[in-house]
C-alpha cells in the first residue's frame, strides 16, 4: 500500500527490461543511453552476422556520407580521426565499431537472431526470434532504420539476364568489373557515386536514368595530418567545428524545405544549375541532364566527380526508357539492345518498412500491419497509439531528406529517455500517443507539407501512396523544440 509520505523514488522501477531492434546507428546509441541512465537490462537483436546498419548492407564502390564527418557522428563520441570533410562508407562502418566496443555495447548484441514477433500482453512485450527462442521486456526500441529493405525494380525479364546482376546494397565483391560492359540502372545518390568510382575501370559504363537529378558541387578534401593532430589535442575545436556544421545546416537548408519559395531555396537552386551549365559543355547531354522540377524537391545528390565521369568518352547517359532485360543486356523502347557483362540496381529501398516484416501485435490484437493500412505514420516519428511502450527512432514521418540521421536519433532519444522517466519513477506503467492527438497530429502534419518544397511537382521517395510527403515538414527549430518538451496531454498513459 503507497502512503502519503512515499516519494517516487519509493516507488520507481529499477527492474525494466529494454529489447533493442536492430545494431545499427541507432540500435547503438540506444543502448549506450541506456547504460549511461543507469538502465542496464537490454537485449540488442540484430538480424546479420554484424553492426552497423546502412553502413554494413552498402558497401558499393563509391560509397561516401553526403553529411559532413563531424556532424555524422554521435555527439559524445567525436572522432578527430576522419579522414575527409565527407567520409567513405568503411570508415564510417569502422567508426560504429570503434564505439560498440569502446562503449561494451558490441559484447551485447546477439547477432544472427531475427526478431520475428512481439506482441504486447499483461503489460509487457513478448519477443519471439528466428532461433525458437523468445524474450519478454518492458518497452521496445525500434532502431530498424529506413533504408534496410532492397527495393528491386519490376522489370520484364530481369531473371532472364545471363550476365552478373546485383542490387547495390548487395555489392558482389566476387564480380570482376575491370575492363566489363556496366550497366546501372537509377539516378540516386548511389548510382551517381557508382558511376563516379567506376568510370576509369571499366571499359564501358551506361547509367539508365528515368529521372534527371540537381547535383550540388561538393569538394572533398583531406584532413591534413596536422589537421588531425589539432583535433586530438583540442577536442573543443571539433565541437565549435559541429556546432557550426550544425548551425549552417538548419540556417541555410533544414529550415528553408519547409518553405518551398525560400530565398535559401532559391539559392541553392541556382547554384545547383550553375553548377550543372558551367560542368557539362555538350548541349544536348546537358539538357538531358537538366531535371524539370526545382533543386530539393528530390533528394539533393552532391558530388565532385559525376559530371566529369559522365561526360567520359567511355560513359553513356541513356534516357529512354526501358522496354525489357534480355539475355545480354538492357532494351530500351528505341529497339536499341544495350549489351553489358555486368548489371548493377542501384534501385534504392522499400522506405515504408521501418520494423517490418515482422509482426508486432499491440493492445486488444491490433497489428502494425492494419494500423499501418494507409500508410506509415507515428507521432513525433517516435510513437504509435495502441503500442505502448514501443518507441521508435528514426520512424515514420521524420527529418530524413539531406539531414544527420545520428543527430536526429540523438534528439530523438532525449525524449524518448523522458517517457521512460515515466515509468522508471513509478508514476505510471504504459505511455503511448492517444489515437486523438495522433490524428490531430497528422492532419497538421500533412496541411503543413503542402508549403514544404517535397511537394512543389516531382515524384520522390518522400511522398507516401497519396503523393504528400511523409517527412517532418516544419523547421528543424521546432523539432528540436519538439523534442526537448514531450506534451504529457498527448499521450494515453495508464
Amino acid at each position: 500500500m503507497t502512503t502519503a509520505t512515499q516519494t517516487a523514488t519509493d516507488s520507481a522501477r529499477t527492474d525494466l527490461r529494454f529489447i533493442i531492434i536492430g545494431a545499427g546507428m541507432s540500435g547503438i546509441l540506444s543502448a549506450i543511453k541506456l547504460q549511461e541512465a543507469g538502465l542496464d537490462n537490454y537485449a540488442i537483436y540484430e538480424k546479420a552476422d554484424r553492426l552497423g546498419g546502412t553502413w554494413r548492407e552498402n558497401e558499393y564502390a563509391g560509397l561516401s556520407c553526403d553529411v559532413p564527418s563531424h556532424l555524422y557522428c554521435y555527439s559524445f563520441a567525436p572522432n578527430p580521426d576522419w579522414s575527409h570533410r565527407f567520409s567513405p562508407g568503411p570508415e564510417i562502418q569502422a567508426y560504429f565499431e570503434d564505439v560498440a566496443q569502446r562503449f561494451e555495447v558490441e559484447k551485447r548484441i546477439q547477432f544472427n537472431t531475427e526478431i520475428t514477433r512481439c506482441e504486447f500482453v499483461d503489460g509487457r512485450w513478448q519477443i519471439e526470434l528466428s532461433d525458437g527462442s523468445s524474450d519478454v521486456g518492458d518497452f521496445v526500441i525500434a532502431a530498424t532504420g529506413v533504408l534496410h529493405v532492397p527495393n528491386y525494380p519490376d522489370i520484364e525479364g530481369l531473371d532472364s539476364y545471363k550476365g552478373t546482376v546485383f542490387h547495390s546494397a548487395r555489392w558482389n565483391h566476387d564480380a570482376k568489373l575491370a575492363g566489363k560492359r556496366v550497366g546501372v540502372i537509377g539516378t540516386g545518390s548511389t548510382a551517381i557515386q557508382i558511376v563516379g568510382s567506376l568510370v576509369d575501370e571499366v571499359e564501358e559504363i551506361s547509367l539508365f536514368q528515368r529521372t534527371a537529378q540537381w547535383i550540388v558541387p561538393q569538394e572533398n578534401p583531406p584532413y591534413s595530418e596536422e589537421e588531425k593532430a589539432e583535433f586530438r589535442k583540442k577536442p573543443e575545436v571539433v565541437e565549435q567545428m559541429r556546432a557550426l556544421i550544425l548551425k549552417e545546416f538548419a540556417e541555410g537548408f533544414a529550415n528553408a524545405v519547409v518553405d518551398a519559395y525560400s530565398p535559401e531555396l532559391k539559392g541553392i537552386h541556382d547554384t545547383c544549375e550553375a553548377n550543372l551549365n558551367d560542368s557539362v559543355k555538350d548541349p544536348e547531354l546537358r539538357e538531358k541532364l537538366r531535371p524539370n522540377y526545382r533543386a530539393g524537391c528530390k533528394r539533393l545528390i552532391m558530388s565532385d566527380n559525376f559530371y566529369d565521369a559522365i561526360q567520359r568518352p567511355n560513359a553513356n547517359l541513356v534516357t529512354e526508357g526501358i522496354e525489357r532485360i534480355e539475355e545480354g543486356g538492357v532494351r530500351t523502347k528505341d529497339g536499341k539492345l544495350h549489351e553489358l557483362d555486368v548489371l548493377i540496381l542501384a534501385t534504392g529501398f522499400q522506405v515504408d518498412r521501418f520494423m517490418r516484416p515482422m509482426e508486432v501485435i499491440g493492445r486488444n490484437g491490433l497489428a502494425l500491419d492494419e494500423a499501418w493500412q494507409k500508410g506509415p505514420c507515428a507521432y513525433m516519428a517516435i510513437t504509435v497509439p495502441e503500442f505502448p511502450n514501443l518507441f521508435m527512432l528514426n520512424g515514420p514521418n521524420g527529418p530524413v531528406g539531406n539531414f544527420s540521421l545520428i543527430e536526429v536519433a540523438e534528439l530523438q532519444w532525449a525524449y524518448i529517455m523522458q517517457l521512460i522517466e515515466k515509468v522508471r519513477s513509478g508514476s505510471c506503467n504504459e505511455l503511448s500517443v492517444s489515437s486523438e492527438a495522433m490524428e490531430a497530429y497528422d492532419i497538421e502534419r500533412k496541411e503543413s507539407a503542402k508549403t514544404t518544397i517535397w511537394q512543389s511537382g516531382c515524384n520522390s521517395w518522400y511522398l507516401d501512396a497519396d503523393g504528400v510527403p511523409a517527412v517532418w515538414p516544419w523547421t528543424w527549430d521546432r523539432f528540436r523544440d519538439d523534442m526537448a518538451n514531450p506534451r504529457y496531454a498527448d499521450f494515453d498513459i495508464r
